[in-house]
């Protein structure tokens, strides 16, 4: 399971640009304006060889003065709860607050690996001023610009350390299904119509479910664990600590599990907190199965449900390769399919192909069709071989791996979907020198 790091402090200290920097995006939106609300709020970090989620917890603190000392204290509170180390970002331009302060406090009792990071330290001057943290009481510090990205690579080589390499698990010979998605499409729903009996709480209200729970399904010829997680929503939206503590542990069960089963409201479409599960979930190298909940509230025309599938698959481009199943959990329509495809997916997930019948695929293939030359080299792949490993990845040897390009990759990769069958598996390739 991956290692958690949470990014806590108080707001307007850079913690979205630090964000964007550790995983590379730019999908959080920094904004001088503290508390500035961001959709996205977990992306994956790799450095050194070793890949860690990353958490910003910025943006759920609002309200004036009198109260802020105490919300920014719960939130680290459960960020510190949950996460296996924490970044706590200041600001050289300010000073030590009494804000700071607080996090100080409470984050020394906490038996967390911390990392005091002062951020905006862009020129000569300011690094004179970077003692003054060093009376938060927590040793070495970080002197950083999250704009530049100075300093960050020393920041990261320390995290690393805390990083333990991913030990090969025993193998769980039983499937883990985990069922995300936004609160209130039917998550619940759908693992009771499954069961056929009450084991979670269903209320029409959003957020009911607040804990990843773990059940066993067997029966119709199945047996795996599935994995019901709490909704995550957007920060605009969580207005109890409970709701950060969820996220997270999605974002635990997403990690944890073989398959996802992404469910969304036929009413309300593919949302950005959809994309942002799409995205945890390929980060993850998991596999994928969206449901389109409460298809019966929608009005039926000749080719809706056509439509509404390329429409997904439009904007969760270039990976098209997934199952999409509509459904009435309500109904109990379709609900097994669902089941079906999730299954499906699993076995596709662990199909392994052997290297003499790959290369006689790609042999013909890679002679009419090479990489294009760069700079006067021609790239010469000889032989492509699956890679042990949990889920589909593959070697093609080659000449000059460093000049094969991304969209030659993905011609790669949809040859290996075309003609072996890996539907909402993950595949993985790497250009090795022969």
């Amino acid at each position: 399971m991956s290692t958690i790091v949470a990014i806590v402090g108080r707001p307007n200290v850079g913690k979205s640009t630090l964000f964007n920097r550790l995983t590379e995006s730019r999908e959080a939106i920094v904004d001088p304006t503290s508390g500035t609300t961001r959709d996205r709020h977990y992306g994956k970090c790799e450095w050194g060889g070793r890949e860690f989620t990353v958490i910003d917890t910025g943006g759920y603190i609002s309200g004036s003065d009198d109260v802020f000392e105490s919300e920014i204290n719960k939130q680290v509170k459960m960020a510190v709860d949950e996460c296996d180390v924490v970044i706590f970002m200041t600001d050289v331009t300010t000073g030590t607050t009494h804000p700071d302060l607080a996090v100080a406090d409470m984050l020394r009792k906490s038996k967390k690996p911390v990392f005091i990071v002062v951020n905006k330290v862009d020129n000569s001057m300011r690094e004179n001023d970077v003692h003054e943290f060093y009376g938060l009481g927590f040793g070495e510090i970080f002197a950083v610009s999250a704009q530049s990205g100075s300093g960050t690579g020393e920041l990261l080589d320390e995290i690393i350390k805390h990083i333990k390499p991913e030990e090969e698990q025993e193998e769980d010979v039983l499937p883990k299904l985990a069922v995300v998605g936004r609160p209130n499409v039917g998550k619940s729903s759908f693992i009771n119509s499954l069961l056929e009996e009450d084991r979670n709480i269903v209320t029409p209200v959003a957020g009911t479910t607040r804990d990843t729970i773990h059940t066993r399904f067997n029966k119709f010829g199945f047996d795996f664990w599935v994995l019901d997680t709490a909704g995550l929503r957007k920060k605009s939206k969580v207005t109890e600590n409970i709701e950060f503590y969820s996220v997270l542990r999605t974002i635990r069960a997403i990690e944890e599990c073989d398959v996802a089963i992404l469910m969304l409201d036929a009413t309300q479409g593919l949302e950005s907190q959809d994309l942002n599960i799409i995205h945890l979930v390929e980060k993850n190298h998991k596999g994928l199965v969206v449901v389109v909940n409460k298809w019966d509230l929608v009005a039926k025309e000749t080719n809706t449900a056509k439509a509404f599938e390329e429409r997904i698959y439009e904007k969760t481009a270039p990976f098209r390769d997934f199952p999409i199943i509509f459904t009435s959990v309500l109904n109990k329509q379709r609900v097994l399919k669902a089941l079906e495809a999730a299954m499906e997916v699993t076995a596709n997930r662990q199909r392994r192909i052997k290297t003499a019948e790959l290369n006689e695929f790609f042999q013909p293939l890679l002679d009419e069709f090479p990489p294009p030359a760069i700079k006067g080299k021609y790239i010469k792949i000889k032989y492509v071989t699956q890679l042990p490993g949990h889920y589909p990845t593959f070697a093609f040897f080659c000449n000059l791996p460093q000049y094969v390009k991304d969209p030659y990759r993905r011609f790669l990769e949809n040859k290996l979907r075309d003609n072996f069958n890996f539907h909402g598996a993950p595949i993985r390739i790497f250009f090795r020198q022969k």
